[in-house]
């Protein structure tokens, strides 16, 4: 905020002016409106805050709260996590800037922080939460996509990993033979969107095939992801805000999968680090089958396949709906999303991110959640 032409102004917060019991009996300050989370998360170095600088001080005409979690080790993330009441620790900070936003430090209690923030007598567009001192993002993820306090105020919109295009290959190449994965591979693997930033010091230095074979590199962990190449982190927000990739109705990605005619196998791939694959079955399943086909390989880890995240559609039998996967570690969701269209090949097709992942073993187990007439 160093660019800032004048002083950004403080925002009061009266703490005790709502109470945490109040949150189910009260609809939002904001009108009933949803408001979508972005976390923003990155290897150190990678331009996490030049992101956040840049939405702050940018002209965008949009009302965007960012909140600063500095998740330190003597803290941990659960406690980072935890509504501690009255008692217990508040937002440090409210600045309000000269574009509009919002911004705030907090050190321990993020629940507390986002619903303050929707309790503020102002109309919020978004609220990006940028992380620091945490490498997996999957806690993070799983408390805002189904946390039932926070369900009707705020929603999971994305998660954003920021990588740097000069020092991203040797951080992958380092630990690509290793039983221990960098952060770096956590973050990209449960990534909705990544921005290949600094690609400006790589391209100067004439290396444009180097660009590409990041991109393979990325997509090879992560092939869901949206990969947007940047310089000083200047993106156009639209292609970061508002992604809904946690909506089970918004289908834009789904459907792309669903056109999607190549093949995401990882036979060839040697090792069994954190990767992207593909399973594919095209009879139609019993829906009670695959949640405990499910349930075995998330909460089990049956099979030793450790699954960081999972998107799919499927075809349930008797149902004339497109129902949809999504799982983040242990948390799933498979809710009918739409009916199939005339012209659509119905099908089931899953792809999962994680770490040792049997495709054969995946796709074998799959098969057996084929419904069976009765």
């Amino acid at each position: 905020m160093e660019d800032e032409e004048e002083a950004p102004l403080a925002v009061e917060i009266e703490h005790n002016a709502q109470k945490h019991s109040q949150i189910d009996s009260e609809p939002p300050s904001n009108g009933g409106v949803t408001v979508g989370v972005t976390v923003i998360t990155g290897y150190l170095g990678a331009g996490k805050s030049t992101l956040v600088n840049y939405i702050l001080n940018a002209q965008h005409g949009k009302r965007i709260a960012v909140i600063l979690n500095e998740f330190g080790e003597e803290i941990g993330v659960e406690r980072a996590m935890i509504n501690d009441g009255d008692g217990g620790a508040l937002v440090e900070e409210w600045v309000e800037l000269a574009n509009g936003c919002v911004c705030c430090t907090v050190k321990h209690s993020l629940v507390q922080a986002l619903e303050q923030l929707v309790q503020m007598k102002k109309r919020l567009d978004h609220i990006l939460l940028e992380t620091t001192g945490l490498a997996n993002p999957a806690p993070l993820a799983s408390v805002l996509w189904l946390d039932d306090q926070l369900e009707s105020a705020v929603k999971l919109d994305s998660i954003i990993t920021v990588v740097d295009a000069k020092n991203l290959g040797f951080q992958l190449n380092r630990h690509r033979d290793s039983s221990q994965f960098p952060e770096a591979f956590l973050q990209i693997a449960f990534a909705d969107v990544i921005i290949l930033n600094k690609v400006d010091l790589v391209s100067s230095e004439g290396s444009e095939g180097a660009l590409e074979e990041l991109e393979k590199d990325i997509r090879g962990i992560n092939s869901l992801a949206n990969i947007i190449r940047s310089a000083h982190c200047q993106v156009d927000l639209a292609k970061i805000l508002n992604q809904q990739a946690y909506d089970a109705t918004h289908l834009t990605h789904l459907e792309a999968l669903l056109e999607e005619t190549k093949s995401l196998s990882s036979r060839d791939l040697h090792d069994s680090g954190v990767r992207t694959l593909c399973i594919n079955e095209p009879h139609p399943l019993d829906l009670d089958k695959v949640r405990l086909w499910l349930e075995e390989i998330l909460w089990d880890k049956k099979h030793g396949m450790d699954v960081y995240r999972c998107k799919g559609v499927l075809t349930i039998q008797n149902s004339d709906q497109l129902h949809t996967l999504q799982a983040v570690r242990e948390l799933y969701e498979i809710v009918p999303a739409r009916k199939w269209r005339i012209e659509e090949k119905q099908m089931n097709k899953i792809v999962f991110i994680g770490h040792n992942l049997d495709e054969d073993v995946l796709a074998v187990t799959f098969r057996a959640c084929i419904s069976t007439p009765t």
